[in-house]
């Protein structure tokens, strides 16, 4: 049986993977209703860009995390959720530098940093090193 630890981080990640996921496809299927939700105001005029940028970037590391996290390659996605830390870090400087933004707003990227960093430092402290075979 696995500890407490191992599964207290499978279902952080999946939670965050699927989180994401779903994040993606509000940001693609209800742009503005994501907007809100993200924190910040983007004049549209019928534009959706930023969105769907902001979606489908959502919806790849979802799915890329629940990919890693499903075939058992717990030291990649300990690199992925390090390497990928820098994406809520980048949210939370927009909305704080937004004029109007309010500290609701902010916490939810406060968070995923935090998790993306304790997972990450997690999976690659605590899985053992597979030997390659690779030339």
């Amino acid at each position: 049986m696995k500890n407490i630890s191992e599964k207290t981080a499978f279902y952080a990640t999946l939670s965050m993977g699927a989180l994401l996921v779903f994040i993606g496809l509000r940001f693609l299927f209800n742009p503005l209703a994501a907007e809100a939700g993200f924190g910040i105001n983007v004049p549209v005029n019928g534009n959706f860009s930023f969105h769907y940028i902001k979606g489908i970037r959502d919806l790849f590391t979802g799915i890329a995390i629940l990919g890693i996290l499903w075939t058992g390659e717990r030291r990649a996605l300990g690199v992925l959720m390090l390497a990928g830390a820098i994406v809520p870090v980048m949210d939370f400087c927009l909305v704080l530098h937004n004029p109007a933004y309010t500290v609701d707003k902010l916490i939810p990227h406060l968070v995923a940093i935090v998790m993306a960093l304790a997972l990450g430092g997690y999976y690659l402290a605590f899985t053992t090193k597979k030997t390659s075979h690779a030339l």
